[in-house]
């Protein structure tokens, strides 16, 4: 229940409630309650149903290639930003944009539900976008923390960050799922749905792949629950897609968290088609703990060459 007793709307304008009759005051006084009391947000729940926002830190720092959806073009918001702040108000996320590395300190990480990546390259490192980066440390506590409880949803190239190397497979790779490798021009993909009982994935047509710089991948974590595949014969089978069918989008627990990624979203037309938000959607809802989901590891068993070269 909300009451606005000390609203600025009325205190601002106090001749419309201020009056030398203590009735006609006692009158505007319980007028003023009833509205405030009365107030029905949009979804149908009352005042005090009304859940606080999500938090999540969408992060798109770019140690190596920056990509145009979240380039920040004469201090303008970034395309990709813009309809994340509409999809947030719409889903009651609440979204904080940044570059800025430094900003990984164990104070920071724990004021938010998830965190959202779209980035490229080494981010302990400054890179090609000169923005600060995270320590070896801060990164170490990230991954705790998502291993914690924390939810992470990775976009696109967030699989291009942090590389394997001669010491094996990045843990950053580990949490989320699977390590780029390569990609072909801008073609049309085609998708298997392989689970439409996840947030999102209800309403994704059959054969669904706009044409997009869809990811050749490898390093899966035999964790994964894979919600969309790719039908690699019905691409061609040209080079890098020349493989048996590999996972798309997925989501997998990580200890106690919950990460989500699709190689989906180079695109701003990707972005915009409505698909694809349901599906990113379902996900940041998913990750930052608005709604459950069997995440049953099912990659052997959909896609289970994956990771056959």
């Amino acid at each position: 229940m909300r009451l606005y007793l000390a609203d600025e709307r009325y205190m601002s304008t106090p001749a419309r409630f201020v009056h030398n009759s203590p009735v006609t005051a006692a009158f505007c006084l319980a007028t003023a309650l009833f509205v405030g009391c009365s107030h029905v947000p949009s979804n149908g729940l009352s005042g005090s149903a009304v859940e606080a926002p999500k938090r999540i830190l969408f992060f798109s720092k770019s140690s190596g290639f920056q990509h145009d959806m979240i380039e920040q073009a004469n201090g303008q918001p970034s395309p990709a930003q813009e309809i994340l702040e509409r999809l947030g108000t719409s889903n009651n996320i609440e979204f904080t944009f940044t570059k800025d590395g430094s900003l990984f300190t164990p104070e920071n990480i724990a004021k938010y539900d998830a965190f959202c990546f779209y980035t490229t390259g080494d981010l302990t490192t400054i890179g090609d976008d000169h923005a600060p980066a995270m320590t070896k440390e801060q990164k170490a506590a990230f991954l705790v923390a998502i291993h914690n409880g924390k939810g992470f949803v990775g976009i696109h190239c967030a699989t291009d960050t942090f590389h394997s190397g001669s010491r094996g497979v990045d843990p950053y790779i580990k949490m989320i799922g699977a390590e780029f490798v390569t990609h072909d021009g801008h073609v049309p993909g085609h998708l298997i749905v392989e689970d439409r009982n996840f947030p999102g994935m209800s309403k994704v047509p059959d054969d669904f792949g706009p044409p997009e710089e869809w990811y050749s991948l490898k390093n899966f974590s035999p964790n994964i629950h894979v919600l969309l595949a790719h039908d690699t014969a019905k691409m061609g089978r040209q080079s890098p897609y020349d493989r048996p069918n590999y996972p798309e989008t997925w989501a997998q627990a990580y200890g106690q968290g919950r990460v989500f990624y699709t190689s989906m979203g180079h695109r701003l037309d990707v972005w915009q088609n409505a698909v694809f938000q349901d599906i990113l959607v379902g996900g940041l809802k998913w990750a930052d703990g608005d709604v459950g989901a069997d995440v049953t590891p099912n990659i052997d068993k959909v896609t289970p060459q994956a990771n056959t070269p």
